[in-house]
């Protein structure tokens, strides 16, 4: 049985017998979203995440279901792909699911790749959310990555696994 130690207005802390973690109270899932621009760059966006103290570089991404309860993947995808980086989607297509900390929280991140895009805004998130966009040639990525770790910047290894589905990709 599921007891609730916490909760908060996004987050509760719950316990399963011994275990202990974190659970969302405000979507039913959470998007990655693997887009890559018709000049051949890869989306990725960056800003400050207070839980680690650090900037962070990730793919686009963002909760499903917390502005509309019946949302679905591909539309959660395409919004937060509009938002976070101005880019639209024609088609969002799920290629991947699986845990984002097995061990602290009950989140389960799909990663989505989305196809056919056209700019339609500068991007940057909703109101406080400071994200800087950078768009970065395919072939330049792991450099630029190496690059921005070196600096101090963390990388999200969810970039990796996008990367990875892209070049899967016919």
């Amino acid at each position: 049985m599921i007891a609730t130690l916490y909760a908060g207005r996004f987050l509760e802390m719950v316990q399963d017998d011994r275990w202990e973690f974190v659970r969302r109270r405000n979507a039913s899932a959470v998007v990655g979203i693997i887009a890559v621009t018709p000049a051949g760059e890869l989306l990725l966006v960056e800003q400050f995440r207070i839980p680690v103290g650090a900037r962070v570089i990730e793919l686009p991404a963002g909760l499903v279901g917390d502005e509309q309860a019946d949302e679905d993947l591909a539309t959660a995808a395409a919004r937060e792909l509009g938002e976070e980086t101005g880019w639209e989607p024609a088609v969002c297509t799920v290629v991947a699911r699986g845990p984002s900390s097995a061990g602290l929280t009950s989140e389960v991140t799909t990663l989505v790749l989305a196809t056919g895009l056209r700019q339609v805004s500068a991007g940057g998130g909703v109101a406080g959310e400071n994200i800087t966009v950078h768009r970065i040639p395919l072939a330049r990525v792991p450099e630029w990555l190496a690059e921005r770790a070196a600096s101090g910047v963390l990388i999200d290894h969810k970039i990796y696994a996008g990367l990875w589905w892209l070049s899967r990709q016919p």
